[in-house]
This record gives structure tokens, C-alpha cells and sequence, in this order.
């Protein structure tokens, strides 16, 4: 992963299971979030805008990923 990201704040959800079963996100300074796989130490890191996260978010909500 790119130390770019090393600063950010990053927590898993409070369902995942011992924090090795989940994603991890990490709120972005310009509203956005970032996004990354908790069991892969060298996983991607995906940004979203804030618009893209309130998709995102609505949308598993809604059961579009499911």
C-alpha cells in the first residue's frame, strides 16, 4: 500500500469478525473516503468522492450488492 494513505484514520466495521472478515474505510480531508480490504496488507485503496460514497453507500443500503 502507498505510504500516501499512512496518516489516515482507518477503522473496520464493528460486524466484522476479530477486524479479519471486513473492509476498512478511512474518511478523506475534502468530505470524500477511502476504502481498502482489512485482510490484504497490500490491498488496493480505493477513493471516493462524496457524491460516489453516498452511492455507494445508498446502494448497500438498498441490497445492490448483495
Amino acid at each position: 500500500m502507498s505510504k500516501k494513505y499512512d496518516h489516515l484514520a482507518w477503522r473496520t466495521s464493528t460486524r466484522s469478525q476479530n477486524g479479519q472478515s471486513c473492509v476498512e474505510v478511512a474518511p478523506l480531508g475534502n468530505g470524500g473516503w477511502a476504502l481498502r480490504d482489512t485482510k490484504l496488507a497490500d490491498s488496493p485503496v480505493f477513493e471516493f468522492d462524496k457524491d460516489e460514497w453516498k452511492a455507494f453507500i445508498g446502494g448497500a443500503k438498498d441490497g445492490e450488492f448483495d
